[in-house]
Parts: structure tokens; C-alpha cells; sequence
């Protein structure tokens, strides 16, 4: 909370997203220290990850790597990390990895824990309005706090797949996501993927959930958060289904065959190749 000028103070970050950041991470943490399948100790961290080339601590000290970055980023401190391009922010992670020696499952859940909640303290004395640094270009604090909702959520899902846990993504928490999500794919386009695309989207989150909007011409995309009123494809996704799609954990005709995705409109054969006109993070 941030006190205005005239003495009035408001909230940084939108409703919800600070409960769903710090129950998030502790979601993450009740993962990382259950016991792993068949009753071997978690506290190995060489479980492998699925679709992944990390293991368990690898992925766990990723994550706290991370978290302490949007700490340090929330309290206004610049953290050079990649260019934003996927491929040098996926360089980064391997260059960081490599100088951080813990991969403890139980002390990893702890300081991802604890740099969230650092997080939180810090981002509330930032002005709403101001434009902080990250790996994808300027944010508000909120579409910060959004970022990192999202890369816990997307990180978080690999653990609990790998150790055989319930996920923590719920359609709550994936409508928190999309501030950052709308914002940030225009710089994850594949460029051989968009290449020579015109065409505009309309993506709804079933349930009544929020919706946006993407345009591609001629390769250049665009996003909106409010979709467009003609769009040449609507894509109406379950939520979960939509951030997993979104973050490359799942595959599209998967997703599609079971229900959980439907496309229609003027050219709804490219509801299957939207999810691939982009690049995870």
C-alpha cells in the first residue's frame, strides 16, 4: 500500500494477486517437502523434471533464483538478465544455475518463501504508476507481480508433475496472470512463426473469465485486453488448459481432442497454430 501526496494511500498491486503470489509459493514449498513418489526423500532434488532438462533442484533453485530477482526488481534495484529475447533469458538461468551451489529441496522451499514475501513487502512502496526494469522490457509494479505469478505457477506445475503433487493452478489464479501474459507476448513471437501471418484473435477464458485480443500483420503482433469485435478466430480455452498451452507444458491437439479448447470463426484452423505462434520464456 502506498500512500499518495494528499495522504491518501491506495493498494499497488489489483485485488487478489498478493494472496495468490504468497499462497502460491507456499503451495510450491508444500511440494518441494512431501515425499517423492514410491517414499525416496524429495530432499535429492535428482528427480527429473518432465519435458524439462532440470531436475528437481534445479528447478527449485531456479525458481528461488528468480524470486529473488522480482524482489530485488520490486525495490527498484536493476538486475541485468538476458535481452529478452527466449533464447538469452534461457542463457541466463544456465549462467545463474551454475553460481548457486544449493539444490536441497527443503532449503530451497524456504527461500522461495521468503524472497515472495520480500517481494510483496517491497512492491507496496512503489508508486502504481512507475516503470520498473525486467528480463521483458518496463512493467508496472502490478504487471510485475503478475510476471512473477506467472513464472511461479508455470515453474510450480513442473514440481508437483515431477514429485507426483497436486498442481496449485486454479482459473483464479491464471485470470492474475493475464496482465503480464498480454503484455509480454508480443516479445516471445516466433518470428519463423509469425512470419507472413495476418490475422486477428479473440481469446476468452471459459468460465467468464476475462478475455484479450492478439493481431498479427504481416509477422507483427499486437496485443489488447480487450478482444476484437471481428476477430477471424475466437479461441475459447479452459483456464488452466489456456496458461499450460501458453507456457509450452502441454500440447495443443491434446488439449483440443479432450474438449478444453475450441476455436471458431472465419478461419478456425488457426486456433490450433495460435499456441505456437509463440516462444516460452
Amino acid at each position: 500500500m502506498t500512500r499518495r501526496t494528499d495522504g491518501t494511500r491506495h493498494e499497488v498491486l489489483p485485488a487478489g494477486l498478493a494472496e495468490a503470489i504468497r499462497a502460491t509459493a507456499e503451495d510450491i514449498a508444500a511440494v518441494l517437502r512431501a515425499p517423492a513418489p514410491g517414499g525416496r526423500p524429495a530432499g535429492t532434488g535428482r528427480l527429473p523434471v518432465p519435458r524439462s532438462t532440470w531436475t528437481v533442484g534445479e528447478a527449485a533453485a531456479h525458481l528461488a533464483q528468480a524470486n529473488a530477482l522480482m524482489a530485488d526488481l520490486a525495490a527498484g534495484r536493476e538486475r541485468p538478465y538476458g535481452d529478452g529475447t527466449p533464447g538469452s533469458l534461457a542463457e541466463a538461468n544456465e549462467t545463474a544455475l551454475a553460481a548457486f551451489d544449493e539444490r536441497s529441496p527443503g532449503p530451497l522451499a524456504e527461500m522461495i518463501t521468503a524472497q515472495a514475501a520480500a517481494f510483496l513487502a517491497d512492491v507496496e512502496e512503489r508508486d502504481p504508476a512507475e516503470l520498473l526494469s525486467t528480463p521483458l522490457g518496463r512493467m508496472t509494479p502490478a504487471v510485475l507481480g503478475s510476471y512473477l505469478l506467472t513464472h511461479m505457477l508455470g515453474h510450480g506445475y513442473d514440481l508437483a508433475l515431477a514429485l507426483g503433487r497436486p498442481h496449485m493452478l486454479d482459473p483464479r489464479r491464471v485470470a492474475l496472470t493475464l496482465p503480464f501474459m498480454v503484455q509480454a507476448m508480443p516479445r516471445v513471437a516466433d518470428p519463423a512463426a509469425v512470419a507472413g501471418l495476418t490475422a486477428t484473435f479473440a481469446v476468452r477464458l471459459r468460465g467468464g473469465g476475462p478475455g484479450f485480443g492478439v493481431t498479427v500483420t504481416d509477422g507483427v503482433v499486437r496485443t489488447g485486453h480487450e478482444p476484437p469485435a471481428r476477430p477471424d478466430c475466437t479461441i475459447l480455452t479452459e483456464p488452466v488448459a489456456f496458461l499450460l498451452l501458453g507456457l509450452g507444458r502441454v500440447d495443443p491437439w491434446p488439449v483440443i481432442a479432450r474438449g478444453k479448447a475450441l476455436g471458431w470463426g472465419r478461419k478456425p484452423w488457426l486456433a490450433p497454430r495460435f499456441p505456437r505462434l509463440f516462444r516460452a520464456p
